[in-house]
């Protein structure tokens, strides 16, 4: 039998890139395999194990086997549990009929592209962003449209930016708050804007809140955009905060109206959550998992300062000093390299391992590069002390 052609496979397949930071990733364990010690700030994944309280939830759950299809919206104790976490840790009633659980965050995006997005209509992204909402737009025969956000601004968007990008094609907006990679977070006004925005040209607004409980020294932190608009299409994890990444479980919260549809498209692409995941989740709303997840974000905190003081100290420019997330977006010009001959020859002459702007735009992505402060204060600070040396090999120091 003939091996298929490039020919062969469906047209959109031309316009996607590979993941750098998981190309990356791979290389920086093929040099672990060889002996290199490497320091990972590249991949967006806590380096916390999932806390205790989850982990043994999981045990009982497998003892008393719940390992079988579930309802395809998520087991009702859960989208309770997450209904009364927005009541005890936001202040607003988000019923749990409103509540989806999905696999993992970016099967919520799948379903709220396959709901939302039909051939030729047009999603509003940022730019800088995540890289593969692109692709679910491009799944659904969508056309992805990029929005430029300034460094100057601290990469916050704001209506005017909407408006002057809104045409008759469009359907909506997909933003996130805390962003990645910039770490940016909207004040409620702003949101409250955006919000009003969309609705008046009759569109959608999808707000990623992957990061929610990741925010850092904000006087008045908009907790969620629930607060502000109730017609929001919001699109959750537990892989961030609650450090389940791998357990590949997320959640909505979405209008009533949408509930059903999305019920239908859930039953046919996924049948259900995975179960075991969604039994272990029950307990990332106890009292000793919230303790300790409030410990790991005080640690976070901890890091992003001693990363960000020693980025600067090597004089690297920073926009923004992260409110939210385990990033920071860094302006790497002064080297004279772009981003991804930066962070080839930092992994592979020094073994410390961060991805190119490449991954999340086409705005002068050879200029910034993020780190993830994803590893412990002293490795971060040996990082600093390794892109240091390097500087000063490249005589750039």
């Amino acid at each position: 039998m003939p091996d298929n052609q490039v020919g062969d496979f469906a047209a959109r397949n031309a316009s996607i890139t590979p993941f750098r930071v998981i190309e990356l990733l791979e290389r920086a364990r093929a040099l672990e395999a060889q002996g290199r010690d490497v320091i990972h700030l590249e991949v967006g994944e806590p380096d916390f194990p999932t806390a205790a309280p989850i982990v043994a939830a999981a045990h009982r759950a497998l003892e008393a086997g719940a390992t079988r299809y579930t309802q395809a919206l998520g087991i009702p104790a859960l989208r309770e549990a997450i209904s009364g976490y927005y009541e005890r840790q936001v202040g607003i009633r988000v019923p749990p009929s409103r509540v989806i659980v999905t696999s993992g965050a970016s099967g919520g995006l799948l379903l709220l592209m396959a709901l939302l997005i039909g051939p030729d209509d047009e999603l509003l992204l940022t730019d800088p962003g995540y890289p593969c909402n692109e692709v679910f737009v491009w799944l659904t025969n969508g056309t992805p449209v990029r929005i430029p956000l300034r460094p100057e601004r601290q990469f916050l968007l704001n209506a005017a930016d909407v408006d002057a990008h809104w045409s008759e094609r469009t359907r909506g907006l997909l933003l996130a708050s805390p962003a990645n990679p910039t770490g940016a977070m909207l004040a409620s006004d702003s949101l409250r804007s955006l919000a009003d925005l969309v609705r008046q040209r009759q569109g959608f607004l999808i707000l990623d809140e992957i990061y929610q409980g990741l925010v850092y020294e904000t006087e008045r932190p908009c907790r969620s955009g629930l607060e502000v608009a109730e017609d929001l299409y919001v699109l959750n994890s537990f892989s961030k905060y609650f450090g389940m990444t791998g357990w590949r479980l997320g959640w909505m919260v979405v209008p009533e109206a949408a509930v059903e549809p999305l019920a239908r498209l859930a039953q046919n692409l996924f049948i259900s959550p995975p179960s075991l995941s969604q039994h272990a989740a029950l307990a990332a709303f106890s009292e000793p998992a919230l303790e300790i997840h409030e410990l790991r974000r005080q640690a976070f905190e901890r890091r992003r300062d001693v990363l960000v003081n020693g980025l600067e100290s090597l004089g690297f420019g920073i926009p923004l000093r992260p409110a939210g997330a385990f990033y920071v977006y860094t302006d790497i010009s002064r080297t004279g390299l772009d981003a991804m001959t930066f962070c080839t020859r930092l992994l592979e002459e020094h073994a410390v391992a961060v991805t190119p702007g490449d991954d999340f735009g086409m705005i002068n992505p050879e200029r910034w590069v993020r780190f993830a402060f994803t590893a412990d204060e002293a490795r971060i600070k040996e990082s600093i002390e390794r892109i240091r040396g390097a500087l000063k090999g490249w005589g750039l120091a």
